[in-house]
């Protein structure tokens, strides 16, 4: 038992940090309080990222519709972690500091085949999966060199914030926040904040950091956004919404 008790701390932990806090009782050792800790969150991150965006799909699923959900966001969303976890993985990094995207890539890509499927593009549904299968054999069977690798990653600031703002434009223009789910956007806010930590601590990679810094403050624009129309009914937001589209035909 007691081996199996150690073996269990020592995924947690190094065996420095291990004998510290096991054997010397030394349990203000900063930077292995910071190590623990980075890896707890991000085995918690990991676990959650299961099902961060299952409540979007579910609604999807049970209104039979992707109003409201920027289908052009979706997708950059989803180059944005496909990139990012495929420069992780190449790279070697602990599985702790990115396992997440693995998770979040399915479920974004149920969200986009969903919008298309509902959207009356059944064909182009079946056809996006199968070329995001194909892209991903491309980035992760070796045949895409770490060079081509970082200037992708290189590129997610960007893709990033176009995708997520994007949606933001399309929320403000709706004068609501549609089929978004508040679950889901409350955890991609939370778990991007918590990985600007525990990318310091297990990767060190300036890139990943201010990506994650560029992600954290793209999901707090849809966040705030959530909070914002929480109360306006779907009538009013039509309403917003009709005003919004005069104004413009006017304008021009």
């Amino acid at each position: 038992m007691a081996d199996i008790i150690k073996k269990g701390a020592l995924f947690l932990m190094s065996q420095k940090c291990y004998d510290n806090y096991v054997l010397e009782h030394n349990f203000l050792d900063v930077p292995c309080f910071k190590a623990l800790l980075s890896k707890g969150l991000g085995i918690g991150i990991i676990a959650g990222s299961v099902l961060v965006k299952v409540p979007q799909v579910l609604k999807i699923l049970n209104s039979k519709s992707g109003e409201g959900i920027n289908l052009i966001g979706v997708m950059l969303d989803l180059l944005a972690i496909t990139f990012h976890m495929s420069y992780n993985f190449m790279n070697g990094y602990p599985f702790s500091s990115w396992g997440d995207n693995t998770f979040l890539a399915l479920q974004t890509v149920a969200i986009a085949a969903l919008v298309l499927f509902f959207g009356g593009r059944k064909p182009h549904a079946f056809i996006f999966l199968l070329a995001y299968a194909g892209l991903l054999y491309v980035l992760n069977s070796g045949l895409t060199s770490m060079a081509v690798l970082l200037t992708i990653q290189s590129c997610n600031i960007p893709i990033l914030l176009v995708g997520k703002l994007s949606q933001a434009v399309t929320n403000y223009n709706a004068g609501s926040t549609g089929q978004l789910s508040a679950a889901t956007v409350i955890m991609m806010f939370a778990g991007s904040l918590a990985r600007i930590f525990t990318s310091i601590q297990e990767t060190g990679d300036q890139m990943i950091i201010i990506t994650f810094c560029a992600s954290t403050f793209a999901n707090g624009v849809i966040l705030a956004q959530l909070l914002y129309y929480w109360n306006k009914s779907p009538a009013g937001a039509k309403k917003q919404a009709a005003v919004k589209k005069a104004k413009s035909k006017k304008d021009n």
